[in-house]
């Protein structure tokens, strides 16, 4: 069963960053819409703290819908079997715990928040977010380079 109550015999996969505000949150809100019915996907973070909301903003524009999504603490998944822990960014992936019996791999993507911090202008910084949004959505649509494949019953006997 999954920290949200769900049961599946999809691969489990949890998107891993530090917040569980921005990065994690687009790749969890990308792998609901395009693995559905072929992944159980939700996101975490090592210190989460809430929605970011340009992270949201970006994410409407190409017609995804994260604001039911929240920030969980990866304590929230403790016992909880999965398949596939990818850490999103390098800190997470650095602090990520023991996960028994899921593989663990590392994909960075650029912290948009950070890089927007940076920016001279407003749209300077969102376009940070919509490059790092459109890097993960990639990363998503191959998902057959990455993703362990289904569970079959015979495999788990």
């Amino acid at each position: 069963m999954s920290a949200s109550g769900q049961t599946s015999e999809l691969p489990r996969v949890l998107f891993l960053c530090t917040g569980n505000s921005c990065r994690s949150q687009m790749a969890e809100g990308f792998g609901r819409v395009l693995l559905a019915g072929v992944a159980s996907v939700e996101s975490a973070g090592t210190q989460p703290h809430g929605l970011n909301p340009l992270m949201v903003q970006v994410m409407k524009e190409v017609g995804i819908d994260v604001t039911g999504q929240r920030s969980k603490h990866i304590d929230e998944f403790a016992g909880v079997k999965l398949d596939l822990v990818v850490t999103v960014c390098d800190s997470a992936h650095e602090a990520c715990p023991t996960m028994p019996g899921a593989l663990v791999m590392h994909r960075g993507f650029d912290d948009p928040p950070r890089l927007a911090r940076e920016a001279k202008t407003e749209e300077e910084g969102l376009g940070h977010y919509r490059r790092v949004r459109d890097e993960i959505r990639d990363f998503i649509e191959h998902w057959p380079s990455w993703l362990p494949e289904k569970k079959t019953q015979q495999d788990k006997e």
